[in-house]
């Protein structure tokens, strides 16, 4: 949809002439660093052009009015300023709510009410992380209409304290990191432990990411994220019996393979092993790319997801037949699960000469396997979360 669309939308839905403001937060995929991030290891994310669009205006009351045109069913959910706990019935609407929550528990004044409608044509439930592009949209939402000045860094805490501490999904800060932070045609190498990032330029040469949705529905909340990072945890805790460590992230591949005799439990093992060997692949991979090695880079990634696979068992079998197609096809150079997995998305580095056979080939093999099809999606590395200031 275009401004003038949302537009019109917007003054549909809320009632009201008063002229909104557009806002964007991407989505974003995760070339390489899988479940590295909450275990204080390296990821390697992009933000993309798919996203979420916040058109707001201010009120002059207490209330805040919430529209989603993903969930047009569930029509405005309301609240007042003076009440933003956490609401089952509130479903969708309270990703902002607690984004709007902790930002005023962090001392910024948010005097009046808004109306808010949200747009994303990112695939809900995919894996491309709809729920901080959500928050993070929320945010630059606030610092636009009250003249906020958020430092980016502490936006992007406030997000992920939403998720850990209102919504209740144990996650790291990635995904609003990767959001907040992402800039045109860069990818992010983020260590997680400390925060440190640079910039590194995506340069696919003849190649694009495609992004392959499984569309086999996932719900984070529900799913065994949080088992994953109790078993890591408990991993990291037999470690410290004897290594002076505060993550596994600090762990190189050879001081593990020293030290695993002391985690007492196989399938922890298996966990932390998974944690270790990503976070070295990951800086690895960001080598082979400032190099041009591509083919190297795409190796790497195929790698991840089998150690996704049989290590932290987190794909499936729709991730995995989509991995196993891209694999055999010819032009692609490398393929993986990207986010969370147990459903969502995988992404695909093709020559533009196959992207089309690829398409057609993969969905075809896929749709006979499971009696649905994926969707395919070709997004390009964008900007981070602003204020939109011009016609989109």
């Amino acid at each position: 949809m275009n401004q003038n669309e949302l537009s019109q939308v917007f003054h549909e839905i809320f009632e009201t002439d008063v002229e909104p403001r557009f806002f964007f937060a991407p989505g974003r995929i995760n070339l390489i660093g899988e479940h590295t991030d909450y275990n204080g290891g390296h990821v390697f994310p992009a933000a993309i052009s798919l996203g979420t669009y916040a058109v707001a205006s201010p009120r002059s009351d207490q209330k805040l009015r919430f529209y989603s045109l993903n969930f047009p069913e569930q029509g405005i959910i309301e609240c007042e300023l003076g009440d933003l706990s956490f609401n089952p019935d509130h479903d969708w609407a309270n990703f902002p709510k607690g984004m709007i929550q902790h930002i005023v528990k962090d001392g910024f004044s948010i005097s009046h009410g808004m109306d808010i409608l949200f747009y994303g044509n990112i695939p809900n439930g995919a894996g491309l992380s709809s729920s901080a592009s959500i928050e993070m949209a929320t945010g630059v939402v606030l610092e636009g209409l009250f003249n906020l000045e958020i430092e980016r860094l502490r936006m992007i805490q406030l997000g992920q304290n939403v998720e850990n501490q209102y919504i209740g999904v144990n996650s790291g800060i990635m995904d609003q990191f990767a959001i907040g932070k992402g800039k045109k045609d860069f990818a992010l190498l983020l260590n997680c432990q400390t925060l440190d990032y640079h910039y590194a330029p995506i340069d696919l040469a003849d190649h694009e990411i495609v992004i392959i949705n499984s569309n086999k529905q996932r719900t984070l909340a529900a799913s065994k994220y949080n088992e994953r990072r109790a078993e890591c945890e408990q991993a990291l805790a037999d470690l410290r019996t004897e290594l002076p460590i505060s993550s596994l992230g600090e762990l190189t591949a050879e001081k593990f393979e020293e030290a695993k005799h002391l985690i007492a439990n196989n399938t922890n093992l298996k966990r932390a092993k998974h944690a270790v060997y990503e976070n070295e692949r990951t800086l690895l991979a960001l080598k082979e790319l400032e190099q041009g090695h591509l083919e190297a880079f795409g190796k790497l990634m195929n790698v991840s997801h089998v150690s996704l696979r049989d290590d932290y068992e987190v794909t499936g079998a729709e991730l995995d037949k989509i991995a196993e197609l891209a694999w055999a096809h010819p032009g692609v150079l490398g393929a993986r699960m990207t986010g969370a997995g147990f459903g969502g998305c995988a992404i695909a580095i093709v020559h533009e000469a196959q992207v089309n056979s690829f398409k057609e080939n993969l969905a075809a093999s896929y749709t006979e396997e499971f009696g649905y099809s994926p969707s395919f999606y070709e997004a390009k590395i964008s900007d981070g979360a602003k204020e939109l200031r011009e016609e989109f």
